[in-house]
């Protein structure tokens, strides 16, 4: 036979399919469904309130009782920024699950479709929400992308580097404007959003009136926000979704690695944590003048380690036996994209959609919170009754078909 005619038999790639529920990885569901849940704590008030609130980072008027400075406290203390920090470390790890290795050209494309949907899901839910992060998570994990096939420790020393080295100018940075002359900070704030009382109520009454003019001062504001302050969110972002694929890949996620660490960090965490809460408490109770020297408010410079004190206390109860104290969030984590457009779908719903009761700058603290704690249950619900019928939701459904290119199963195997 001649050399020609002799060929290499090439094994077919299998196709790619989205995993299976069996093969699902328990903590990063778990870990997933705590931060969907807390982030919706966190972006109530810029559901509720003008943006010029979150942006001067005011309380919406009113919140004086003591109720309303519990409800202010809880919020800065135990969710602010902790829970959109474990999000993003997540989606790092995600962009390794789903793209595999550099060298895998067919995960590296399915993993491009992806992100280039969410990119658009982004847009099409930044048109409703200013707050949206999935175009800029879409951006930051094409960045990421290059990335994934680092060793473990190459990107917990990178990755945890930077984002300690941010926390620390953070920190630095709330001390020194809480400390800054009068006359500076008049300087300074000159430039800033206006948050007077005439300007809020302007905005108040725009989200307010008939139509659709909520929505348009909302693409307005997204626009902006795109455009202005995105960008500049790339620093953090990147390393924090390397952080969480190096705690992945050394095993700290999968509940593996020593205990010791595990152990040093809520110690430091929980030290934060207690810390931030007792100067923060301290602060509210004040009033106008800050106790605290501008301690309260750097503080919270340091949010990431109180992250990581949670994540490490939900995956020590799962290492321990003590799995089904988490069980309840598994299920919302699996759903984490369809649960996420739903909370922005019910609170745009109830704040200023022209279909809704428009209660946009009406509610002080307690009643977000109790709004946000319906929406809560409601998830909770829903979301393991859903999972009970179907292999993911439907919004993952939808995501994945669009990814792949074809329609992929949502019903569940029938059993043996």
């Amino acid at each position: 036979m001649a050399a020609a005619e002799i060929q290499p038999s090439v094994a077919p790639q299998p196709a790619l399919a989205p995993v299976r529920p069996v093969d699902r990885i328990y903590n990063l569901d778990m870990l997933r469904g705590w931060a969907i849940l807390g982030i919706l704590a966190v972006n109530a008030i810029s559901f509720a309130w003008p943006f010029q609130l979150t942006m001067a980072e005011l309380p919406p008027p009113g919140s004086d009782t003591r109720a309303d400075l519990i409800g202010l406290w809880v919020t800065d203390v135990f969710f602010s920024d902790k829970f959109r920090t474990l999000f993003t470390m997540l989606f790092g790890v995600s962009i390794f699950l789903v793209g595999g290795e550099r060298f895998d050209e067919q995960r590296g494309r399915l993993l491009t479709r992806r992100l280039m949907w969410l990119g658009l899901f982004g847009i099409l839910h930044g048109l409703i929400w200013y707050g949206d992060i999935l175009l800029h998570y879409a951006y930051c994990g094409l960045l990421m992308m290059l990335m994934r096939s680092w060793r473990a420790k190459r990107l917990l020393w990178i990755g945890g580097g930077i984002t300690l080295l941010w926390g620390v100018v953070a920190t630095a940075g709330y001390w020194a404007m809480a400390n800054l002359p009068p006359e500076i900070e008049a300087q300074m704030m000159a430039g800033q959003p206006p948050s007077d009382p005439a300007a809020i109520a302007a905005a108040i009454e725009l989200y307010k009136a008939g139509g659709f003019s909520g929505i348009l001062e909302n693409i307005k504001v997204w626009a902006t926000f795109q455009l202005m302050m995105s960008p500049f969110l790339i620093p953090i972002t990147v390393p924090l979704m390397m952080l969480g694929l190096g705690l992945f890949k050394s095993g700290y996620l999968h509940g593996k690695a020593p205990l010791w660490t595990y152990f040093a960090v809520i110690v430091a965490g929980g030290a934060n944590l207690a810390m931030f809460g007792a100067l923060r408490w301290q602060d509210l109770m004040a009033g106008e003048a800050d106790p605290t020297g501008g301690l309260a408010a750097a503080g919270g410079g340091m949010a990431f380690l109180i992250t990581l004190f949670y994540a490490s206390v939900l995956i020590l109860l799962v290492r321990f036996g003590l799995r089904p104290l988490t069980a309840w969030l598994a299920p919302v984590g699996r759903m984490a994209f369809t649960n996420y457009l739903t909370q922005t779908l019910i609170m745009v719903t109830l704040y200023y959609a022209p279909w809704g009761p428009r209660w946009f700058g009406q509610h002080d603290p307690v009643q977000m919170w109790t709004v946000v704690v319906a929406i809560w249950a409601a998830q909770l619900v829903w979301s393991p009754l859903w999972l009970s019928r179907f292999s993911m939701g439907p919004l993952e459904w939808l995501w994945r078909c669009l990814t792949y290119g074809r329609l992929v199963p949502i019903s569940k195997p029938a059993a043996a």
